[in-house]
């Protein structure tokens, strides 16, 4: 059963799933939900990136494209609720709440393990055009030091990377992808759940 982005039930379910896989220590596998819940809080304590960001608003979302080959079959959108230094939220979204960001940064699962192992910046990439920006640009550089943050804290949480993955634990990342799509993004599988 899919569930209704934007509904109580849905909260309650996507942070339910967090404290289950939060169960295990990390680190955890970049884009999953017990990562992104992870980065959340990191952002909510970070008093560099408050200060750094106390003039930013608006949404900003990490679009993830897919890579079939290791375990990500769908586009993932990771929507960060950002407001004046705060963090509101941080949740993977369906595609249709995702694409409504203020500000949505594209790329694919080797340029976002390049930012967080920090060989890319990311404010730099897109400049470069090796991550693709939706939304305006100069507001982003000039709330560079933010961005700079986030991208630390990003590396600070660590975690596992998707293209570092042994063969053998990518058909539970796909799984991992697959029961996230299919009850809380309205996405149906193409491979069927481990």
């Amino acid at each position: 059963m899919t569930l209704q982005y934007g509904t109580d039930e849905w909260e309650q379910e996507y942070q339910a799933v967090v404290a289950e896989k939060s169960k295990s220590p990390p680190p955890y596998i970049y884009f999953t939900p017990e990562w992104v819940a992870l980065f959340e809080k990191a952002i909510r304590m970070d008093e560099i990136y408050k200060e750094a960001a106390k003039d930013w608003e608006g949404s900003v979302v990490l679009h993830v494209e897919p890579d079939p080959e290791r375990g990500l079959e769908f586009d993932l959108y990771v929507f960060m609720d950002l407001w004046h230094g705060e963090c509101r939220s941080v949740r993977i979204v369906p595609e249709s709440a995702g694409l409504a960001g203020d500000f949505i940064i594209s790329g694919s699962l080797d340029r976002w393990t390049q930012v967080g192992k920090r060989e890319l910046d990311a404010v730099k990439g897109m400049m470069q055009g090796k991550l693709k920006l939706k939304g305006d640009l100069p507001t982003i550089v000039r709330a560079v030091r933010a961005a700079q943050r986030l991208t630390d804290i990003s590396a600070e949480v660590g975690g596992k990377f998707p293209p570092d993955l042994p063969s053998d634990e990518i058909p539970e990342f796909r799984h991992i992808n697959n029961e996230l799509a299919e009850r809380f993004l309205g996405i149906k599988a193409a491979t069927p759940a481990v």
